[in-house]
């Protein structure tokens, strides 16, 4: 099964990709959780676009990505996991619950320090949020991200597997829980103790500052109630609040070209928490 998954490991993360992808999109038109404020042809082909733009430039920049990396480190005998005897099942659960924890401080420091924040408000920028969002990221944040990832796996010594398995999962969990979807509210109370549900994540892109830096999470909810940045609901409700940046409500602001720029604005806004925002 580790040969087949690490043979066609392009051809599985590309069917996970578009089949969330899509059941998503289908998802979002059959119960939508609030109603659109930029067109969804519009917002898709520049948010799209941006996700092959980033693919195209991390391939470039890194031929060898983190499976790469956790291949040649289990080959070398590198990495916590490689030398602390443990069954192999526990060692892919051990990694993908770290690298998860791992995603979740970046998140934070995302937010935390105002260069890497010109970065990630490409992501918050948009005025609506739907599955599309949460493929939305500038190519330099991408970069950045994957120089983390690899680092953390080399300094673990994460299976191949378990990299791909939990990069799956992050892939799936971020449309799942940008999602402009409608839940159960007793459904969704019932996820969101182990899993970021739609409404909690929305939370964090709301306008207002306390509620964006709040609920960094992507997959397991345990991390923003174990620190204290768990938000239970926006002020506003889902309904009414606003998404985005104050600084950035624009339709026009919402092209390919200008998400490109945006981080070479310099507009932060008071949203880094290093800046006065909460922590």
């Amino acid at each position: 099964m580790r040969d087949f998954i690490l043979t066609n490991e392009p051809t599985i993360r590309l069917a996970f990709y578009l089949g969330v992808l899509v059941a998503m999109a289908v998802w979002e038109l059959i119960a939508p959780r609030r109603h659109r404020m930029v067109s969804r042809g519009f917002r898709w082909i520049n948010n799209l676009g941006l996700v092959v733009v980033s693919t195209v430039v991390l391939r470039i920049v890194f031929p060898l990505l983190a499976v790469g990396v956790a291949a040649w480190a289990e080959g070398v005998g590198w990495g916590l996991l490689n030398v602390i005897p443990m069954p192999r099942w526990l060692a892919v659960l051990c990694s993908v619950v770290l690298l998860d924890l791992l995603i979740y401080w970046q998140h934070v420091a995302a937010h935390s320090m105002p260069h890497f924040w010109l970065l990630h408000m490409v992501h918050h920028a948009d005025p609506d949020i739907d599955t599309t969002t949460g493929i939305r990221f500038h190519p330099l944040e991408i970069v950045i991200s994957m120089l983390i990832k690899m680092a953390a796996v080399f300094i673990l010594g994460a299976p191949a597997e378990a990299v791909i398995l939990f990069e799956v999962i992050l892939n799936a969990t971020a449309m799942f829980n940008h999602g402009n979807v409608r839940l159960p509210a007793r459904l969704d109370r019932w996820l969101r103790q182990v899993v970021v549900t739609p409404d909690m994540h929305r939370v964090h892109h709301s306008v207002v500052v306390r509620e964006t830096n709040s609920n960094f999470g992507f997959n397991l909810s345990v991390w923003d109630r174990l620190f204290g940045t768990y938000r239970d609901q926006p002020e506003a409700g889902h309904s009414g609040m606003t998404i985005g940046l104050k600084q950035f409500q624009s339709e026009r602001r919402q092209t390919l070209w200008w998400m490109l720029a945006l981080p070479f604005k310099g507009d932060k806004g008071d949203y880094p928490m290093t800046m006065g925002g909460p922590r």
